[in-house]
Formats: C-alpha cells, sequence, structure tokens
C-alpha cells in the first residue's frame, strides 16, 4: 500500500516546478503531488516564524491527500522550517533542499559564489556550512532580496530582473568563479541570465541540490519500505 501513495512537494510558489522536474526523471514510476504556495511567495521575504507558519499549513494540506513522503522544494522552508516539522510530524518523511555548497566544495572549486534569499544565506543552517569550508575556499555569498519575487512574476518583469541582477552583481563583475550555486529554486528558471552578468561566463558549473535531494529522497523510500516489511513480517510470524 506504501508503494502506491504519492509523494509531497512544496515550494513557496513556481520555483519548486524546477525540483520537481528532476525528482519525476529520477523516480520515474513515483506519483507526486505539487503545491506551490505562490499566493504567499516569496518566503524568502519573511521572517522565520511565518515561513514555519505556512509550511506547516502547506503540510497539513498534502497529508490530508495521504502522500507518504514530503519534499521541501524551497531552501528558505527548509532552513527556516524543517526542523519544527520533522519534529511535529515524527511519522512521515520529510526531506529538504539547501545550498548545494557541499557539492560544489567536494567537485574541488575553489572560487565559488553562492545566490540565495537574505533568510536562507542568514540562518543558522547556512552558516554552518558556510563556517566548515571558507577557511579554505573562496566562498563570496550574495543574497538577492527581491529576485524570487520577480522571477515568480515571469516574463512580464523580465526588465526589472535584469535591472536587478545588474545591481546585485555590481561589487562582483570583476571576480571570477569556476562555480555557482543557485540557493533558492526560482534561480535556475534564469541560469543563462546569471551566466551573462557573470565575469567569467565560460566554464561555469552551476549547482542546483536537485540530484543530492533526489538521491536522498531514495534512500529514505527505501529505508521506510524496508522499515514497513520488517514489521509486516514480526506481525506475521508473532
Amino acid at each position: 500500500m506504501l508503494s502506491k501513495q504519492p509523494i509531497g512537494v512544496f515550494d513557496s510558489g513556481v520555483g519548486g516546478i524546477s525540483t520537481l522536474r528532476v525528482l519525476t526523471q529520477m523516480l520515474p514510476n513515483e506519483d507526486f503531488i505539487f503545491f506551490g504556495d505562490s499566493l504567499h511567495a516569496p518566503y524568502g521575504s519573511k521572517t522565520a516564524g511565518q515561513v514555519v507558519d505556512l509550511s506547516q499549513k502547506v503540510v497539513d494540506t498534502l497529508l490530508a491527500q495521504n502522500v507518504k513522503a514530503i519534499v521541501i522544494a524551497c531552501n528558505t522552508a527548509t532552513s527556516s522550517a524543517k526542523p519544527w516539522l520533522v519534529d511535529h510530524y515524527p511519522n512521515v518523511p520529510i526531506i529538504g533542499i539547501e545550498p548545494a555548497l557541499k557539492e560544489a566544495v567536494d567537485d574541488g572549486h575553489q572560487d565559488i559564489l553562492v545566490l540565495g534569499t537574505a533568510l536562507t544565506l542568514s540562518l543558522p543552517k547556512f552558516q554552518t556550512q558556510l563556517d566548515q569550508y571558507q577557511e579554505n575556499h573562496h566562498i563570496t555569498v550574495l543574497p538577492c532580496p527581491g529576485l524570487a519575487d520577480l522571477i515568480e512574476q515571469g516574463d512580464k518583469r523580465l526588465t526589472d530582473i535584469k535591472a536587478l541582477l545588474i545591481d546585485l552583481f555590481k561589487d562582483i563583475q570583476n571576480r571570477s568563479f569556476s562555480a555557482v550555486v543557485l540557493g533558492c529554486t526560482h534561480y535556475p528558471f534564469i541560469q543563462p541570465l546569471i551566466e551573462t552578468y557573470l565575469a567569467q561566463k565560460n566554464n561555469i558549473k552551476f549547482y542546483t541540490g536537485y540530484e543530492g535531494i533526489g538521491r536522498q529522497l531514495i534512500r529514505t523510500l527505501e529505508q521506510k519500505i524496508y522499515c514497513v516489511k520488517t514489521m509486516t513480517n514480526v506481525i506475521l510470524n508473532f
């Protein structure tokens, strides 16, 4: 019965669709229910407490659909709300995405640019990761207030997106990076545009964290199915 249940995926808006696309490719036999909270987007401009409240409401909505696991396809919601959600929903696996800084470091990059919402980059979850790597790597952290909101509104705000990128990148326009971590699921939608505003336009590796969360989801589901099968065998053999 567990295998027939869908997987719930949620984001603060349309950004999670980019995560969902990768998950459906990695788990082609699974069904997914996606909740994009565009009504309250973006989460990155809210307080951590507000993000927790919004995330709880979304999780309750997904659980009402009998999902077997929940993927937080939002870096801000993961950083702000995941610990609270895991504590309050102990019977459902909850997996969260986070800026893929570790992945960039593990691939051997030294000059790394991390883009994200101000809230994601300021919270202890990312700061702890940053402290772990910044002593031996050149890591530039660039909060991008307002960017996710503009992307959420689509092509009609393209001119404003370009203007904001120019302003955000003005202090790093002469810097070269071998890796760029897109620490918000909205940002991959404008990855080609971001690349045009970087000083080094070739041989840049972009990191989203999608494959990492997909692998974690697979491991979690396999573990949960194993536990269910084990418990069933125990009951039958009792």
